[in-house]
């Protein structure tokens, strides 16, 4: 599907992801931007969309953003924590957000879909490790939750005739992110030059891929990807470990502190201690990443820098 002169919704177009890819889709197609403000924040939803302050979880609220004119749904909207307080209720929501946009899209005719699903449905899987990967044991309840929100998609994909367009995120970093890794180890560096805790051992050792790279994989996918169910990793094909990203952070910041370890090989219960995703059904649809993930992170940890510090 090309991406002009279309009318599109997204959900959760008030976080990191979803402002980005509004901002990007703006210019040549009439965008919406649903978001209920309770993690996004109205600051970053772009000039030139039409924003709504909305509840996915509400199905009211979905009927009037969710209507029968628009070409595609970019369904963002999800509690994103690994480590989230209440599981139950990320779970339990996620799922709800999901099925009330997919019912909605059914009964107004839009049958074009796209999804932000995660690494996590994969669990510790080995790397790296490709779309096909069986069988899917996730750890934690976030990736429980996708996990399960993919299986409606599939539903809708192969039974009511949508098209979907479902894409596995390795981490995501960039500009007003908040509650990642990056921005913790700026906070606390601004507040104690001299030492930063770190969870785990360290050595936990993930992909990172900037926003802009993944909206750039989002909307390529989107205009080249053409079957009924288009399921795709998106990442890079490098690395970054937690200590890695604390000595580029540190770098950045012009700072020598001594590193102090929480211990064990994860950060917390349900972490997956070692990611990486094959891209390569990405690559042979015609794109890769611009930036690795060490470059990604330095990157992102200079836009933060000069948010937060």
């Amino acid at each position: 599907m090309q991406l002009s002169g279309k009318r599109v919704l997204v959900t959760g177009g008030a976080g990191l992801v979803g402002s980005h890819l509004a901002a990007r889709l703006r210019a040549d197609n009439d965008v919406v931007v649903a978001d209920d403000l309770s993690k996004g924040s109205r600051e970053r939803v772009p000039d030139g969309v039409t924003f709504v302050e909305a509840d996915m979880t509400d199905p009211d609220d979905v009927a009037s953003v969710l209507t029968e004119d628009l070409d595609c749904v970019f369904h963002f909207a999800a509690y994103t924590d690994t480590n989230y307080a209440n599981p139950r209720k990320l779970f339990e929501e996620n799922g709800a957000m999901t099925y009330n946009v997919l019912e909605r899209a059914h009964e107004v005719g839009v049958t074009n879909v796209a999804f932000t699903s995660s690494s996590t449905v994969y669990g510790e899987a080995p790397m790296p490790t490709p779309e096909d990967y069986a069988p899917l044991e996730p750890i934690s309840i976030y990736g429980a939750s996708k996990l399960a929100d993919e299986g409606i998609l599939s539903t809708y994909a192969h039974s009511h005739e949508f098209t979907v367009w479902l894409f596995r995120f390795a981490n995501i970093v960039g500009p007003h992110q908040r509650g990642n890794v990056v921005p913790d180890f700026i906070e606390k560096l601004a507040d104690d030059p001299e030492e930063l805790e770190i969870l785990g051992d360290g050595r936990q050792e993930k992909s990172y891929l900037h926003v802009d790279d993944c909206i750039e994989a989002i909307t390529h996918v989107v205009e080249h990807g053409d079957q009924s169910m288009n399921t795709y990793n998106l990442g890079t094909r490098t690395t970054t470990s937690v200590t890695r990203i604390a000595d580029i952070v540190a770098d950045e910041m012009g700072l020598d502190p001594e590193y102090s370890y929480t211990g064990g090989d994860r950060g917390w219960t349900g972490d997956v201690p070692r990611m990486r995703l094959s891209i390569e059904k990405l690559s042979a649809l015609g794109w890769s990443p611009e930036l690795s993930s060490d470059a990604a992170v330095r990157r992102a940890t200079r836009e933060l820098i000069t948010e937060l510090t």
